[in-house]
């Protein structure tokens, strides 16, 4: 292996490789394997633009810690791409213009905004001339009517400076018409220009003199003679679809919109608890989905608090942090269900647990492999990397099951609640209310009740002696090689985070209690769905509430899959499900031995043998290192197979 130097002691960022396991020091040219995708498995090249980003990135192969997709510093705009420079700009410098400005988007902007915002400025121009002195601008409005029902191609310029005001009586109703236009094509989000449009002639365009404003086609636009002319506004379309990379402060715009619904969540759920405004039903899909953004907050926070700390601080902020959404809804549903005396909640949760496991282990990996295979023909990874990963999920896997196989071991099956409706005794039985009977009890206390808490010790024991061997005593396995490869420093030798570590921890700990208000809220009225719904209470839990927390992290799966790098595809699967099996199910146990809310760490067969089956196909599917659409989508297909087993078995005992 070729000796590199610390990632600490070079001052230039270009390629950051990760070092590659090997026994003995080979050329060069044969670092892993003869053949160049075996080089390029064992090989990783990463790319950052500075020290803090080379760190995350770092991060992201490490064990134990979560995959994070975004940045956590800013980027110079003049640095990026031509699409992103416009997705960012203020609409007031002119383009070269290529082709023409009529589109789909922009006749739906006529539709959707243009008339009945040119409409407004039609009857605040009516008023304007009733009252004499305003006529200046009356015209003013008769110009901009035509322009916002049209706006393309058209800039709007300022020719010299004045000292007018403008008219209140003229500037309020228009006011209130471009706030709610700027609002609802900002929630859009690929209507965002049409938000800058509408907040830039509200900010500026209005409360300039009338004389000061021209309208001119941009072929047109021209310096007029012995004055200063100035663009204030030119736009040439209204929808964009790659508006959903826009961000605001390094946080992605849907983020943004989406705490408005956390906010109208927490309203609607405290104010009206009689449910005398709203439906319970509605109130648990909002507070469902306000989990999404705050997840996404949550994951921002620790990227950024990892990205600049050492591993110790990284590892306890990850292990911390990294399970708090999850682990606010279960132990919420564990209270809620203490409190209402029913099991029915112990039993989503546990549907839950398994559903994030099926899900992390299945359909993260295989959309990945499926969206991914569809760009590149065929993707490659390092099949030991994940063939220990997988290694490490089937010990997490066996360990959270094992209470239960004892239990059905040495346990009788019982069942209640037998007939037989034809009258002969040599007939079918058709009982009900079947469980395996564990001696009245005393089996449970004397036996499985100590390996029940034998296992929790063990498992986060296996998971901290993983962390410190991965990021302290074999910490070089990880290590990045730094090299000048462009023949220059970077050009951030002092990034600029967009949250600093402080801001980071506020974000985390506002996100958490929100999110433990919002999980409140879910298992409060939780109750009529799985009181009056024909679904089986398993399919609630193994889907909606096992998936919906984990919706940014699949979004960062997909990214990674689609930039060619398909083992931290995987990763993000395999650090959730080790999170759960080594982390939340122990914490679990440990709250319920705190405070007994009659979680007991027994499955059903159904959870159980599917969990299993789910990881076995997962280490086949690893063996060769390799992925392809094929692959990808026998492992969605099987976790589509097992959601319609749960969709079809009967609810559990006591729901």
């Amino acid at each position: 292996m070729v000796d590199t130097p610390s990632p600490f002691t070079s001052q230039h960022f270009g390629h950051f490789t990760p070092k590659c396991l090997s026994a003995h020091k080979p050329a060069v040219h044969s670092c892993c394997a003869e053949d160049a995708w075996q080089e390029a498995s064992c090989r990783t090249t990463i790319h950052a633009e500075n020290e803090v980003e080379a760190h995350k990135l770092a991060n992201n192969y490490k064990f134990g810690f979560r995959k994070w997709k975004s940045h956590v510093t800013e980027r110079p705009i003049e640095d990026r791409s031509d699409i992103v420079k416009e997705l960012h700009s203020e609409l007031n410098f002119i383009k070269p213009q290529k082709g023409s400005v009529v589109s789909i988007g922009n006749v739906l902007y006529v539709l959707f905004f243009g008339w009945w915002i040119s409409s407004v400025y039609v009857l605040v121009g009516l008023l304007m001339f009733c009252t004499i002195i305003g006529i200046p601008y009356g015209k003013l409005c008769w110009k901009l009517s035509c322009y916002l029902f049209w706006p393309f191609g058209k800039a709007l310029q300022k020719c010299r400076v004045g000292t007018y005001v403008w008219l209140v009586l003229g500037y309020v109703p228009l006011a209130i018409v471009h706030c709610l236009a700027c609002i609802l094509s900002w929630m859009m989000v690929f209507t965002i220009p049409v938000a800058k449009m509408n907040a830039r002639i509200l900010s500026i365009v209005l409360l300039l003199p009338p004389e000061e404003i021209q309208i001119r086609p941009v072929k047109k636009v021209s310096s007029l003679p012995g004055c200063e002319t100035r663009v204030l506004l030119c736009c040439y379309r209204a929808f964009n679809w790659y508006y959903y990379k826009y961000t605001v402060d390094g946080i992605n715009v849907f983020a943004v919109n989406l705490l408005s619904l956390v906010i109208f969540t927490l309203v609607i759920g405290y104010v009206d608890r009689d449910n005398s405004l709203i439906r319970s039903e509605v109130k648990f899909a909002t507070a469902v989905s306000s989990i999404i953004p705050l997840s996404y907050y949550i994951g921002m926070g620790i990227a950024s608090i990892s990205a600049q700390s050492n591993f110790a601080v990284g590892a306890v902020v990850n292990a911390t942090f990294g399970s708090i959404t999850e682990m606010t809804f279960y132990i919420t549903a564990l209270l809620q269900g203490h409190r209402a005396g029913s099991k029915c909640y112990g039993e989503i949760v546990k549907a839950a647990l398994t559903g994030t496991l099926l899900g992390c282990i299945l359909f993260v990996p295989g959309l990945c492999m499926v969206i991914g295979g569809f760009k590149h023909r065929e993707q490659r990874f390092n099949s030991r990397s994940a063939g220990v990963s997988s290694a490490l999920l089937f010990i997490s896997v066996g360990g959270v099951f094992a209470p239960t196989l004892f239990s059905k071991a040495y346990g009788n099956l019982m069942c209640e609640g037998c007939n037989n409706p034809s009258g002969n005794s040599s007939g079918p039985f058709y009982c009900t209310d079947c469980h395996y009977d564990l001696n009245n009890h005393s089996l449970y206390l004397s036996h499985i009740e100590p390996l029940v808490y034998t296992v929790s010790v063990l498992l986060p024991a296996a998971y901290l002696i993983g962390l410190v061997f991965t990021l302290k005593t074999h910490s070089h396995i990880y290590d990045i090689h730094v090299s000048d490869c462009h023949g220059h420093e970077a050009s951030q030798h002092n990034p600029v985070v967009h949250w600093s570590r402080w801001r980071a921890l506020v974000v985390l700990i506002v996100a958490t209690l929100l999110t433990a208000a919002c999980a409140d809220l879910t298992t409060e009225h939780i109750k009529p769905i799985i009181s009056h719904s024909s679904v089986s209470q398993y399919f609630i839990g193994v889907t909606v509430l096992a998936m919906v927390p984990e919706i940014p992290e699949i979004m960062n799966g997909i990214q990674f899959a689609l930039q060619n790098n398909i083992s931290l595809s995987l990763e993000v699967g395999n650090c959730i499900a080790v999170q759960v099996c080594m982390l939340q199910i122990p914490l679990l146990i440990l709250f319920n031995a705190v405070y007994d809310v009659g979680f007991v760490l027994i499955f059903s067969d159904l959870h159980l043998w599917a969990s299993i089956f789910s990881v076995i196909l997962a280490n086949y599917i690893f063996m060769d290192g390799k992925s392809d659409y094929f692959q990808g989508t026998a492992l969605t297909v099987v976790y589509f197979i097992l959601l319609a087993l749960y969709f079809f078995a009967p609810s559990p005992l006591g729901c």
